[in-house]
């Protein structure tokens, strides 16, 4: 336990408040007691004392009093009254309980001898009462506590964090043999998160700590460990991800530290993902980077992710997904991509770019996607993508409609027959009811009647009328 000389005369004063001077031997072979479920607090220990459950014990209706006070708000009150039940009754059921609802109504208060006079009740029931019902719930509190004291500079509850944080000392406050939790209810993890408040020249070393261990046991404390790091910007901040990122041996504590990467967003950490994209064989790795690079919004993270996109050696969906993030991105990305469609062989890729693209809209980009769709040395599903993307873009609804009658190749005719039925200009269904009554091709009119059916417009009903009655 982390030395507290300056606490030394708070905790005595509460100790001897809370159990009346008298001390029982017997108490340490005090047996559990089923309890009724009680309320949690969110995230957290038990808020809310069960139903009294011992009517003929002798310290029963101050219990009682005492979780009225409490469930009331009346902390203050609330803790005086358990206090009572303490000392009167010592040997009561009620008792080996009574330690943490006192301290969980001083730690409510929120003063800081109320927190100190918290820790102490907390640390005598863990010694006197290890089998009480609260015993979880009071480590949790225990850890919050402290946690609450450490954020406003108090050093010897600071020092206690980073010991309960740390890998040496993360394991004295759980049970022996207690298996894994890691949720919000591990007195672990109440102290990591307990770091975000203290400065990074004290945090950075218990976080490094907590990395570095390798039990299963951790795993959800290094993947915290990682979020906390992430906010404490020092020197070493993106070298630690980078060697979360590379060495962990859990896939979703790397994978998060390639994500947090990504919002330090400093020229180092745009180097780290750089060799973490170029280096690493792990397929989810190399995907969290390429993302983490595209929300860095900067000229060398856009030309990283070019360079990448336009790579022969690097694996085909790796780089769909490298184009893909460009899309969503600005700048000269659009220029790449058009240029970088001429370069590439892969279909998917291709398609890929198409897509890009058109979700980067502007008319020259719609203007590219209409010459593409027109060229016939392109591949016949390109074409039809590159049509399809182009009336999804804005493409002039005359240059669509006028498309129709140059061109001889009937899988573009059905294309354009399905991009017309996406535009709501008066145009496109005109052209759809010509197509109807005058395409001599059975196959392309009957498009053209599927989609009359499923338009709205009163014009489409009357000209599938007059088809009808003829």
């Amino acid at each position: 336990m982390v030395a507290r000389l300056s606490m030394l005369a708070a905790v005595t004063l509460f100790l001897q408040a809370a159990s009346g001077g008298a001390r029982h031997p017997a108490d340490r072979a005090t047996p559990p007691v089923t309890r009724p479920w009680s309320v949690r607090d969110a995230g957290g220990p038990l808020a809310h004392p069960p139903e009294a459950w011992a009517p003929a014990d002798p310290g029963d209706s101050l219990y009682r009093a005492a979780r009225r006070l409490l469930n009331g708000g009346r902390y203050l009150d609330a803790a005086s009254a358990f206090k009572d039940l303490i000392s009167r009754y010592p040997r009561s059921a009620y008792t080996p309980d009574a330690y943490y609802w006192q301290a969980f109504a001083l730690y409510r208060t929120g003063d800081d001898f109320n927190l100190r006079g918290a820790t102490a009740l907390l640390e005598y029931q863990a010694t006197h009462y290890p089998r009480a019902a609260t015993r979880g719930d009071g480590d949790t509190l225990l850890a919050r506590v402290y946690g609450e004291l450490a954020q406003r500079g108090d050093p010897h509850a600071g020092e206690w964090v980073q010991a309960h944080a740390s890998a040496g000392g993360a394991d004295t406050v759980r049970p022996s043999g207690a298996a894994c939790t890691n949720d919000d209810d591990d007195p672990r993890v109440a102290a990591l998160n307990a770091l975000m408040q203290m400065d990074a020249v004290n945090a950075v070393p218990v976080i490094k700590q907590v990395l570095a261990r390798r039990d299963t046991c951790s795993v959800e404390l290094r993947r915290r460990a990682v979020f906390v790091l992430s906010q404490k910007r020092t020197a070493e901040t993106e070298d630690v991800l980078l060697s979360v990122a590379r060495n962990d041996p859990n896939e979703d504590v790397r994978e998060q530290a390639v994500f947090w990467l990504s919002q330090v967003g400093s020229d180092r950490a745009v180097t780290a993902l750089d060799s973490i994209l170029q280096n690493t064989d792990d397929e989810d790795l190399r995907e969290k980077a390429l993302f983490s690079l595209s929300q860095i919004h900067g000229d060398r993270s856009s030309q990283i992710l070019r360079d990448y996109a336009a790579r022969e050696s690097a694996p085909e969906e790796a780089r769909e997904k490298a184009v893909f993030w460009l899309g969503q991105g600005e700048g000269d990305n659009a220029s790449f991509l058009r240029d970088l469609y001429a370069r590439v062989t892969p279909v998917d890729l291709k398609e890929k770019i198409l897509f890009s693209l058109s979700q980067m809209r502007g008319g020259e980009n719609t203007r590219w996607l209409m010459d593409l769709a027109v060229n016939p040395r392109e591949d016949i599903e390109l074409r039809k993508k590159a049509l399809f993307w182009a009336g999804q873009t804005g493409a002039d609804i005359a240059d669509l409609v006028g498309l129709y009658a140059r061109t001889t190749d009937n899988d573009l005719k059905e294309q354009l027959i399905f991009v017309y039925s996406q535009r709501h200009e008066p145009q496109a269904l005109d052209k759809i009811i010509d197509i109807a009554r005058h395409e001599t091709n059975p196959d392309l009119r009957k498009k053209a009647l599927f989609w009359l059916g499923q338009s709205h417009d009163p014009r489409a009903a009357q000209v599938l009328l007059e088809i009808i009655n003829q």
